[in-house]
């Protein structure tokens, strides 16, 4: 006997298909509805009916959709499952480097069993937590993931819920942890059946579509619904943390923000594994209180997102300055951050045409509350032809990048490839099923970079098989000495924030920028890391006596008492003496 249970509060009727037949549901109370099925069991197909419809409709808690997002449920026995990490102590978020991928263009099957083929890469390249784009179900073959549906069932393609399993404790063998990418702030436009139900929408609207039910009449199932989905990834699943996409999209005027509420819950699953769970946000707010402990009056995560670490860097190498890029480039807004965090904090941004964000307390917020990149999906991805910095950016400025990155305050994050300067570019592609829809999305896409003057025909089209297909990361690359000195640097920029504390420091208010003409400095502690922008060797005073190079990008370094000479586009972290 097999006990069923759906939230639908606003039917009159609800039965459930499984068996072989339809099976009247009895109202629980506070729209909760239920039924008993004998021979039903792990595997079982099944489905509901509302009212007097006639279409059924899958769970929306639904564990494994088999058959597609459109298909019924299946019902999946969690504990059945043999995992190996029963020695699992967990990876916490200081001290971490994280490195995110996206599980259909990892590799060139796509599934999570092929992912694991790849993990020594990882081991030998010295990450420890592997950010997965999401990898719950939404409607097609391949897509980024942020178009998801079901929110409890890993996406079938990839491997369904074994294949995830397998996948995380492949991780967990090697010593590597796993966020997973979670999206509670919209529903995909196709397969979204959860709404049906009960309501799940509110009345507002963001970027993708109506906003979650966060504080209206019956969002406290709706919390629920989120929190649960969130807990079972970190109980089931063995996953070490979630990256929490779009928070500012999650509207709750509640007194408890479900941030908050969120958090709160997942420290008490933390306590009761025994290993540490780790929330990651994205925000645009730049606002502080996200990662300010709840002790300290703030909602609790561990970490969020730092998108001005990432233009600040991105539009001093490229030279770009359109869009959100407009505040950017300069070596005085790459001080600001490095020893701020934010550069908008609470100045004006002209791409806003307001004020935003505020400061953040130099002296009480670690850096690594803050996750910096030099790309990701986000960055690469919502580019017209979606090309990484390599297509843009000289290998010497590359490399200098890559340096300020990996010796700087804040989390570091790597997107995949980015460790050997892939060559491939990463673009945004979909698989919709629906002609209408898939119209729709090629035509916004085309008008959106159209407003920000690229031309429509530098659009691949999303749809296009090769435009998944040419998104793929090419292995191959690592045999060629390029690519291949790209790696060896990335391995020992890790390697040796590991080894020297100061490296790894987290206090911004310990950090300390100086810049001259097209170079810049950045004392941590005992050592300087020294970065030579132009194209001509420079001689740069170092702000203390130098006793040896610990690391050069580019050969022909050389140190005086109290200077460094660098080749042009090149960076050195230095020890100095006392």
């Amino acid at each position: 006997m097999t006990e069923f249970r759906v939230w639908a509060p606003q039917a009159s009727r609800v039965r459930l298909r499984a068996c072989g037949g339809d099976h009247d549901m009895r109202a629980e109370g506070r729209g909760w509805w239920r039924a008993e099925v004998a021979g039903a069991g792990p595997g079982t197909d099944f489905a509901y009916l509302l009212d007097d419809a006639d279409e059924p409709l899958p769970d929306p808690r639904s564990a494994w959709q088999p058959a597609g997002v459109h298909g019924p449920s299946r019902l999946y026995d969690h504990g059945a499952f043999g995992w190996t990490d029963a020695d699992w102590t967990g990876r916490a978020l200081p001290g971490s480097v994280l490195y995110e991928l996206h599980i259909g263009t990892f590799t060139p099957e796509g599934t999570f069993d092929a992912a694991i083929d790849r993990l020594d890469h990882l081991v030998e390249l010295g990450v420890d937590l592997v950010e997965l784009l999401p990898v719950n179900a939404f409607n097609g073959e391949h897509n980024w993931g942020y178009d998801g549906v079901c929110w409890y069932a890993p996406h079938e393609p990839y491997g369904g819920p074994d294949g995830l399993k397998r996948f995380v404790d492949a991780c967990h063998a090697r010593g590597l942890g796993v966020i997973i990418d979670a999206v509670y702030n919209h529903f995909g436009p196709s397969g979204a059946y959860a709404p049906m139900f009960g309501p799940y929408l509110g009345a507002g609207a963001n970027t993708w579509g109506a906003s979650l039910n966060l504080d209206g009449p019956d969002s406290e199932e709706v919390r629920r619904y989120i929190i649960d989905s969130a807990l079972m990834w970190l109980r089931d699943y063995h996953a070490d943390g979630l990256r929490l996409d779009a928070v500012h999209a999650l509207v709750d005027h509640g007194a408890v923000h479900l941030l908050e509420q969120l958090a709160i819950e997942v420290e008490s699953l933390a306590t009761h594994l025994g290993r540490p769970l780790t929330l990651i946000a994205e925000s645009d707010l730049n606002d502080p209180q996200i990662v300010t402990p709840r002790e300290a009056g703030g909602h609790g995560l561990h970490a969020q997102w730092d998108d001005d670490v990432h233009h600040a860097l991105h539009a001093l190498l490229t030279g770009e300055r359109q869009g959100y890029y407009s505040d950017f480039g300069s070596l005085e807004c790459l001080e600001t951050v490095l020893e701020g965090a934010f550069f908008h904090a609470g100045t004006w941004s002209s791409f806003r045409g307001r004020r935003h964000g505020r400061p953040v307390d130099r002296s009480r917020l670690p850096g690594h509350r803050f996750v910096a990149y030099l790309q990701n999906h986000d960055q690469i991805g919502n580019r017209a032809q979606g090309d990484r910095l390599p297509a843009t950016v000289s290998s010497g400025l590359l490399r200098i990048g890559a340096t300020l990155l990996m010796t700087g305050p804040f989390t570091p994050m790597l997107f995949m490839g980015e460790e050997w300067s892939a060559g491939t570019p990463w673009q945004f592609f979909t698989s919709h099923p629906e002609p209408d829809l898939a119209a729709a999305v090629a035509g916004g896409r085309r008008r959106e970079f159209a407003e920000h003057g690229w031309p429509a025909g530098d659009v691949p089209d999303p749809q296009a098989p090769e435009t998944f297909r040419d998104s793929k990361l090419d292995w191959s690359e690592l045999d060629k000495p390029a690519h291949a000195e790209m790696l060896d640097l990335y391995r020992r920029l890790i390697t040796l924030r590991k080894a020297v504390p100061d490296l790894s420091d987290p206090w911004l208010d310990r950090v300390k920028v100086a810049h001259g003409d097209q170079f810049v400095t950045v004392q941590r502690g005992s050592c300087v890391v020294v970065a030579n922008l132009a194209g001509d060797r420079q001689r740069i005073s170092l702000p203390g006596r130098a006793a040896t190079v610990l690391l050069a990008t580019e050969a022909g370094v050389t140190l005086s008492s109290s200077a460094v000479e660098l080749p042009g586009e090149s960076a050195a972290v230095i020890r100095l003496n006392g």
